[in-house]
């Protein structure tokens, strides 16, 4: 099976359609103001707007208010929420039930002990994206060009889709993908040459490295 491949942090149309051509199946847009990558509501609603059908629409966001939900709702035409926060599993179902869209929900590991986090969203959100837990004291709930142990998950199922990120490269993510069986993989930093600054050969040759895996 060709994996999937997301590229999150998008903020530019060239980096859209770069991704879309490469064969992206979802592109992100980050509304978070302490990212690097964040972008504003209409800036998503442009690029979004001009988005190739089969590109899923991603908006990620970290715990927010419903005001915020409301207005990407009303202004930009998104076909995903990924919530990135310390959101609980009754907020995601909130979340999912107001904006009636899938909802995909970050759970960050570093240990085995962090394995018992995605039960608890299973049968609240439609995915889980699978990240490496950021470090103590770090800005960012994602996003940090970090990894997580692989073999902490190899060979392990869930009941919903998921998504493997955290620390990925075009370099690393053929292995990534043999070593964990991920159909999905999830990509901001590894393809960039400056924080927030996305680059067109490096997302080319990540979603080829991820389709050939």
């Amino acid at each position: 099976m060709t994996a999937r491949v997301k590229i999150c942090g998008l903020r530019e149309a060239a980096h859209l359609r770069a991704a879309a051509e490469a064969g992206a199946g979802y592109g992100g847009f980050v509304f978070f103001p302490k990212s690097p990558r964040n972008i504003s509501i209409a800036a998503a609603r442009t690029l979004a707007q001009a988005a190739p059908p089969g590109l899923a629409k991603v908006a990620l966001v970290v715990n927010p208010d419903d005001a915020l939900l409301d207005e990407l709702m009303a202004r930009v035409p998104l076909d995903m929420i990924q919530l990135h926060g310390g959101e609980s599993p009754e907020r995601v179902a909130e979340v999912r039930a107001r904006t009636g869209l899938p909802v995909m929900k970050a759970v960050g590991l570093a240990t085995a002990e962090d394995l018992r986090a995605i039960a608890r969203f299973e049968t609240v959100a439609d995915q889980i994206l699978v990240d490496a837990k950021p470090p103590p004291g770090a800005a960012l709930p994602g996003g940090n060009a970090i990894a997580f142990d692989w073999e902490l998950i190899a060979g392990r199922d869930w009941s919903r889709p998921w998504m493997l990120a955290g620390g990925l490269t075009p370099g690393n993510v053929a292995e990534a993908i043999r070593r964990t069986g991920a159909v999905q993989v999830d990509v901001s930093s590894g393809v960039e040459s400056a924080p927030g600054l996305k680059d067109e050969a490096l997302i080319r040759a990540f979603i080829a490295a991820a389709r050939q895996a």
